[in-house]
């Protein structure tokens, strides 16, 4: 098996050379993935790797609505997702009719739209957020009323963080959604020297017991730089590779066991070849939606 990964990451440098790519990858991946890309971040950072990027392939190893978000602000280069069923739930709970409709009921409202939504949504939006810049983007609008999509556990992390009237959709994360009070209770009793450190994306009860919240670039730097030698995780369990990595000498323990999110693990090392060498798994975005969803995510962009 190490022999037939080490052949695999030789024929990526070839690819990648012949291509001239570049691998982006999820803090969510597995390991092997997140060790064969040139950026590791979160969806934050690598929009700003894809919309900088000098190569001509970007291969986005993460979720269709990423590859998407990549496409749209490099629409001159080839965005491939090794996985094409790599999907997001939480992106499917809203729809473009459905913001419609919603957008007529609250018409002075500015909506402010997750990355974590699809390409045809964030061309209905205003401006878009990651959870790293979601409140400061929130606070820098001139707006009152805030429709805020998809995540309304994102969404209530927002609202206890600024004066605006913030109107929450309806959807949520999967994966972090599932995480109750209870478990950091149980998960401080198991390690009672241990800081918990939660993602926004799970809900206002857990992050109101844990003892801070960030998004992943803001967990993995708040890990490198406190004096806590232990702490409990609470987001997608692929963050704790490169937690590790980056300290060594620290402890990390998962909240809870069902921090998976299965359509992040479906890309693998061998994925990534094939879609070096096929060139078949090419995102594309209609010219029209792309022009509305590019100036969304550029304002967000612009603010950060």
């Amino acid at each position: 098996m190490h022999n037939e990964t080490e052949l695999l990451k030789e024929k990526i440098v070839a690819l990648k050379k012949k291509r001239n790519a570049v691998i982006l990858a999820h803090n969510y991946q597995i390991g092997d993935v997140q060790d064969i890309a040139d950026y590791v971040g979160d969806s934050f950072g690598l929009s700003r790797v894809a919309a900088e990027t000098k190569a001509d392939v970007i291969v986005f190893c993460g979720v269709h609505f990423m590859a998407e978000s990549a496409a749209v602000l490099a629409p001159s280069k080839t965005v491939l997702l090794p996985e094409r069923l790599a999907g997001c739930p939480m992106a499917d709970m809203v729809t473009v009719e459905a913001l419609r409709a919603k957008k007529k009921e609250y018409p002075h409202a500015t909506v402010v739209t997750y990355v974590n939504s699809s390409a045809a949504v964030k061309a209905e939006s205003d401006i878009c957020v990651t959870s790293s810049n979601a409140v400061n983007v929130v606070n820098s609008l001139d707006a009152e009323e805030i429709l805020f999509v998809p995540d309304m556990n994102l969404g209530s992390f927002v609202a206890d963080r600024t004066d605006k009237h913030v109107i929450l959709w309806q959807g949520y994360c999967l994966t972090h959604d599932r995480v109750r009070a209870r478990d950091v209770e149980i998960a401080k009793q198991q390690h009672p020297d241990a800081v918990v450190v939660v993602h926004p994306e799970c809900r206002p009860e857990v992050v109101q017991a844990a003892d801070y919240a960030f998004s992943t670039s803001g967990i993995l730097q708040f890990a490198k730089n406190c004096k806590h030698q232990k702490l409990i995780i609470g987001t997608e369990m692929g963050l704790l590779h490169r937690l590790h990595l980056e300290n060594p000498s620290k402890e990390f323990y998962l909240l809870h066991q069902g921090l998976i999110c299965p359509n992040m693990k479906f890309t693998t090392v061998g994925k990534v070849v094939e879609a070096l060498e096929t060139m078949t798994s090419v995102i594309t975005v209609a010219d029209d939606i792309r022009e509305s969803a590019r100036r969304a995510l550029e304002r967000m962009l612009a603010v950060s």
